[in-house]
Formats: structure tokens, C-alpha cells, sequence
């Protein structure tokens, strides 16, 4: 166990955590909605320190982040526990582990500078905390992305974007990089797919970039749901009205978990989608879970030049110079070295 940060006490031993949107009272005894953080006698303990139950060597591209050192590896981590409750979570097993296992918590101990030595025994160029929310795990998170930063590794959080603003600003002097997804653009669809709501994440997205953290953005388009033209363009109107030249990336839905009733997405939603992206007038669109479809390259929003060839997690052709197109020598925003 460790004494979680961002909480504060309320009457009898209850306390109000600060961590995410949710802002949980819990009582004495009980857990937050996330499973894994717990009141004992008016204090509350993150039950997944250091308890990592995936350690992974993925491909930057996979977070996925498309604009951050591409070609580079990402040494991967992640606890049990989630904030949310989505019906189409692809790593559930995770995610959702202390709700279907009478509130078991399991991982192998490990330290922050074993997942720092780990990262740099590896030749990996950045840390990411992915699979779950990793806010879930905030105090190893962080731990981790402080160490990290004095030996020169980038970090990434692959995140649904709850935090609260206290933890947006607590972290962001220590992260380069983050992908958060938004979902969806309606209340109804955060209530119940995911049991949230929409306008904290919209806030963290606006948060995170005014605090110079680079941020790409995913829409996994599920068919019936959020796949109408009027929705996507409202969500590529939001991220233009941040900056333009934050990615979006319009990812293709499978069936799966609670949500098996759906169709996998057409490619022609998601081209689709990346059309009224570009049309709307943001940089820089593309298409996932879809290799081979052309939607997942580069180009330069100036000239149109291909910059970087893609297909799925492989980078076959990177024409980028010094962060620039190289044939008109147009910047292309990201963190390139």
C-alpha cells in the first residue's frame, strides 16, 4: 500500500478524493469507483503501487502517437483498475479486475527505478503508462516519470482524460506527451458507455496543451454510436478551436466485452471522419486499425508531400528533416528528437 495523494478527509473517517472527476466519497472501509484505492481509518492508500501486471516493449506508434519520436520503443506499464466502466474495453481483463475478482489486487513489486532501468536496459525511448487510466496508479505513475525525466526518458500517458485539474498541473511538468481519448461528443454517450461525463475530458484536453504538454487525440468510432458526421465534426471543431496541429486519430471499433452488438467500423466511416477532419482544418488526421488503407501516413499540410509512410505500427519511409518537410520546408509539429 501507499498514502495516496490527492484526497482530503470528510466527517468520521470519510474522505473525498481528488484524482479524478469522479471525486469519490468513500466511507470508511470502502474503495472509489476506480477499485483500487481504499479509505483505512480516514486515509487513503493506492492498493497498485509498484503492482504492475503488464511490462511491455511496444512501438511508439501504438499508443497510438504518431508525432513523438517516431520508430522509437516505449517501455509499457500498467496496474488493474480503471475509472471507467466502458462497454467496449479492449483490455477488461485489466481494467476491470478488482470489480470481477471480489476487489483482488495482483502485480509484480516493482520499484520506479526498476521500470526506469527496465526502459533503458531496453533501448527504449520513453516510459508509457497505458492499458488502463493510468491516473489509476497516479503515485507510481509519477514516481516513475520524475526519475525518468533526470535520465533523459520521455513519458507518455495513454489516458481517457478524467484527471482533475489538480493532478493535470501536478503532472505536467514531468510529461512530454499525452493521448487522450474523447469518446464521444454527448453526455449520453459517456453515461452509458462509460459512466463519466463529457465535459471534464474536453477540459483536460484544453488543459494539458495550454501546459505545453504535446497532445493527440483518438476517437474510436463505434457504428450507431458516435459515427454520425454532425458529432465528428463537432469534435474536430473542438480540437481545431485548441490547435490545429493536435493530431486526431479516427480508429475503427471491433466488437467486444459488453459490446458485441456492433458491427466492426467501415473503413468508409473512417475516411469519412478523416475528411471532415481535414475539411474542418485540422493538420493533421488519421485513420486506425485499418493498415494498408493509406489514412495512417504523413502529409504536409502545406505542399501535401508525403512525409512519413506508415502501415500499422511500422514506419517504411520517414522524409521528415529536422521536424520539417523537405521539400518546402514547412514545420511539422511534434517532438521529433
Amino acid at each position: 500500500m501507499k498514502k495516496a495523494q490527492f484526497f482530503h478527509q470528510g466527517k468520521e473517517n470519510d474522505v473525498y478524493c481528488d484524482l479524478c472527476n469522479h471525486r469519490c466519497h468513500i466511507k470508511q472501509g470502502k474503495r472509489g469507483l476506480c477499485g483500487v484505492r481504499e479509505n483505512r481509518e480516514g486515509t487513503l492508500y493506492s492498493l497498485v503501487y509498484g503492482r504492475l501486471v503488464s511490462e511491455s516493449i511496444d512501438p511508439i506508434e501504438k499508443k497510438p502517437m504518431f508525432h513523438l519520436l517516431p520508430t522509437s520503443k516505449s517501455y509499457s506499464i500498467s496496474t488493474v483498475g480503471c475509472n471507467f466502466r466502458c462497454l467496449h474495453c479492449q483490455n477488461y481483463q485489466i481494467s476491470q479486475y478488482p470489480h470481477s475478482h471480489a476487489g483482488d489486487i495482483p502485480g509484480n513489486l516493482r520499484t520506479p527505478a526498476e521500470v526506469v532501468d527496465e526502459a533503458l536496459g531496453t533501448g527504449c525511448r520513453s516510459i508509457s503508462y497505458t492499458y488502463v487510466e493510468p491516473t489509476i496508479f497516479y503515485e507510481f505513475a509519477y514516481e516513475c516519470a520524475v526519475l525518468a525525466r533526470e535520465k533523459n526518458i520521455k513519458n507518455v500517458f495513454v489516458s481517457n482524460g478524467y484527471m482533475t485539474p489538480e493532478v493535470t498541473r501536478h503532472l505536467s511538468p514531468f510529461l512530454d506527451g499525452i493521448n487522450i481519448d474523447v469518446k464521444a461528443f454527448t453526455d449520453t454517450f459517456y453515461k452509458k458507455v462509460c459512466k463519466a461525463r463529457l465535459q471534464p475530458v474536453l477540459d483536460t484536453v484544453r488543459l494539458m496543451r495550454e501546459l505545453d504538454v504535446w497532445v493527440e487525440v483518438t476517437t474510436l468510432i463505434i457504428p450507431g454510436w458516435n459515427d454520425s458526421p454532425k458529432e465528428l465534426r463537432s469534435i474536430a471543431e473542438f480540437i481545431k478551436e485548441i490547435d490545429p496541429a493536435i493530431p486526431w486519430h479516427v480508429t475503427g471499433f471491433y466488437p467486444t466485452f459488453q459490446m458485441t452488438d456492433r458491427e466492426p467500423t467501415p473503413t468508409s466511416t473512417l475516411r469519412m471522419a478523416r475528411d471532415i477532419g481535414l475539411e474542418t482544418g485540422l493538420r493533421f488526421v488519421y485513420e486506425g486499425n485499418r493498415p494498408g488503407e493509406g489514412g495512417e501516413n504523413t502529409y504536409c499540410p502545406s505542399c501535401g508531400t508525403e512525409l512519413i509512410s506508415r502501415f500499422g505500427f511500422s514506419i517504411r519511409r520517414n522524409a521528415l528533416t529536422d521536424g520539417r518537410c523537405g521539400t518546402c520546408r514547412e514545420e511539422i509539429e511534434g517532438i521529433w528528437s
